[in-house]
């Protein structure tokens, strides 16, 4: 996302949805929001976040921007995930409780696992992968066509090639590679 892009996005938590402001490729939140998600007083939050800046354990330079906001008569001060993540590693509710499971929950799985997975992105790369076989495909149609140039024919058969060469690794990296019987033969002699 570019810098200067802003946009707005929801975060469902606990049933309950909390506006977000995604910047500089992290969610910004206010004090009120942060409240309202960890379900505690803004007195709390506040007092945390003195504590946070007080510690050192975050700056307030790259964690904090003002922001002007529609009915609001001065600009507001938004806080970035770091300071959530902090924040509600401190408080005391029972949805900061929520909060800190499923935290653990996540680094714990991405530890073990050594990656972690968004399906939401997976699935919207798997469709422009399809969408890309197909246009492929086109293309390699077009060959056919008279008044084609060798030149043209010779950069659509790289493609085809490299496509088939992606589709096999892509069998093999999620263990559907067949291995044809004439290849079985030949390395199994």
């Amino acid at each position: 996302m570019k810098s200067q892009e802003k946009s707005k996005g929801q975060v469902v938590v606990y049933k309950n949805k909390v506006e977000v402001r995604l910047e500089k490729e992290t969610v910004w939140l206010t004090q009120q929001h942060m409240a309202d998600l960890f379900d505690i007083e803004r007195s709390v939050i506040t007092k945390h976040i003195s504590n946070i800046f007080k510690t050192k354990e975050l700056y307030e330079k790259s964690n904090v921007q003002k922001m002007h906001i529609a009915n609001s008569d001065k600009p507001v001060k938004l806080y970035s995930l770091d300071m959530i993540i902090s924040v509600g590693y401190r408080v005391n509710s029972k949805r900061g409780t929520q909060f800190r499971i499923w935290a653990t929950n996540v680094l714990r799985k991405h530890l073990v696992d050594g990656y972690t997975i968004n399906d939401k992105r997976l699935k919207a790369a798997e469709y422009k992968y399809l969408e890309l076989q197909k246009s492929i495909k086109l293309i390699g149609n077009l060959i056919t066509f008279e008044g084609t140039t060798d030149e043209t024919k010779g950069i659509v058969q790289v493609i085809t090639g490299y496509s088939r060469a992606l589709d096999i690794l892509d069998d093999y990296d999620h263990q559907r590679l067949v291995i044809p019987m004439r290849v079985r033969k030949w390395y199994l002699r």
